[in-house]
């Protein structure tokens, strides 16, 4: 879930790693425009169907992003309802949360470096079209097994998305404003498209659920509905990576920069922790609403899982450009402030305390991921930073899994006001050590 500070999206937006040269770099001076027959690969101009202009093709590649992101987050509210469905308790809810973990580490680690070779929108197009079959699963399969196959494709789509999506919405833009290398719109619109979505999808799925007679089928059937259209329109857009080219060497899929580790490790551990909290209002927000505050409205758990995670967004966006050792300072006090109203908020139970709670642990995990993403993106060497995203993700995506599974064992056995005070503190502690960490390399 990437989101790069305009400071660091300079770096990103410059590196053109194999770009194709001469005639997709006269179509940007041309104002972005891609010629009539242009392919798949690139854009040497055989016959065939036209292709969208790279400034049209940024705005398909953000609402693609956004979209599929949004499914990623669509069964927030709807967890208690497979509960009903399918009778399992909260442990099997984190554990189908957590296989969508699974496949995005696939996706990511297997996959995700694929674009720097193959081609951004061949590897977009194929995250879209596994998403899809995802959501066709979960509607033809309604049953525990067909949702943790479901899961695990939702992981997979993710995967091939995120890291990918990042680095071509940066490439079009540098192609269709050549002299904007240093603007911040590909890092706000990334943001905007990333935890937007995350934060749209439990809301449109809260809306579904209180109203449509098939809540489940409903909402699956609404966001592969659009990833179809976006599919069509990503398909229609030009490529970014000279694919075809035999001379270029294969780049390495995970290479930093001299003296990089130190960073790379500081920046992954703060990814884990933001994701360890968002993955709690992910997967059990809506069950600790209907079990400790009484409130069983799938709206009033969409509304939730929309402002912890439009929260992140909003704080990234008003934050955009403020320099790192800000952001880490403001998101080292708001996550542990939001992680212990939290605590409270459960053992006193109380609707809008929850909500204030989320919106702060929230914030402070955008701004904390914000900083460690841009960081991470600093000391990737450029030929390969779709593949070192791709092992931050992976990080990053680990911690939104398998914490929230620890947790539901833990509240088992201890119950659940001890079990939030421990993870409150864990998290808190973690965010505190990689803060440090990543401070110490700061230039």
């Amino acid at each position: 879930m990437p989101a790069v500070s305009p400071a660091d999206k300079r770096d990103v937006s410059t590196q053109r790693p194999h770009t194709a040269a001469a005639s997709t770099g006269s179509a940007a001076a041309a104002g972005g425009k891609t010629t009539v027959g242009e392919v798949a690969g690139g854009g040497s101009g055989s016959p065939g169907r036209a292709r969208a202009s790279h400034g049209t093709a940024f705005w398909f590649a953000a609402g693609a992003f956004a979209t599929q992101m949004g499914f990623g987050t669509a069964p927030t509210p709807l967890w208690p309802l497979y509960e009903a469905r399918d009778g399992f308790g909260p442990t099997t809810v984190t554990v189908a949360f957590a296989l969508l973990v699974v496949g995005a580490s696939a996706g990511f680690l297997g996959l995700g470096h694929l674009s720097d070779v193959h081609g951004r929108r061949r590897v977009i197009a194929s995250a879209l079209s596994v998403a899809i079959a995802s959501a066709v699963v979960l509607i033809a399969w309604p049953s525990l097994p067909g949702l943790l196959v479901g899961r695990v494709l939702t992981g997979v789509g993710i995967g091939l998305m995120a890291s990918t999506a990042t680095t071509y919405i940066a490439d079009l833009y540098s192609r269709s404003h050549p002299g904007r290398s240093a603007s911040g719109v590909p890092g706000i619109v990334t943001t905007a498209a990333n935890l937007g979505g995350l934060a749209l999808g439990p809301l449109i799925a809260g809306i579904i659920a209180e109203w449509a007679p098939v809540p489940l089928v409903a909402t699956q059937a609404a966001f592969g509905a659009v990833m179809a259209v976006f599919l069509v329109l990503v398909l229609l857009s030009p490529e970014t990576v000279d694919s075809g080219s035999a001379a270029r060497e294969r780049p390495a899929r995970f290479a930093l920069r001299p003296a990089g580790a130190g960073m790379f490790t500081g920046a992954s551990g703060m990814a884990f922790v933001a994701f360890a909290a968002l993955g709690l209002f992910s997967s059990l927000g809506a069950v600790m609403i209907r079990g400790q505050l009484g409130i069983a409205s799938p709206l009033v758990s969409g509304v939730a899982g929309f402002i912890s995670f439009g929260s992140a967004a909003v704080g990234q966006l008003t934050m955009g450009r403020a320099a790192v050792r800000r952001l880490l300072g403001v998101g080292i006090i708001l996550f542990p402030v939001g992680l212990a109203l939290v605590a409270v908020s459960l053992s006193h139970p109380a609707l809008w305390l929850y909500l204030i709670a989320s919106a702060a642990a929230g914030a402070g995990s955008g701004l904390l991921f914000k900083a460690s993403v841009g960081q991470v993106a600093s000391v990737a060497v450029p030929e390969s930073r779709a593949g070192v995203l791709a092992v931050f993700f992976v990080i990053a995506y680990i911690g939104m899994g398998v914490p929230v599974i620890l947790f539901s064992l833990a509240t088992q056995w201890a119950g659940i006001e001890p079990a939030i005070i421990g993870f409150a503190v864990l998290l808190s502690a973690g965010a505190a050590i990689s803060v440090a960490t990543v401070r110490r390399r700061l230039a």
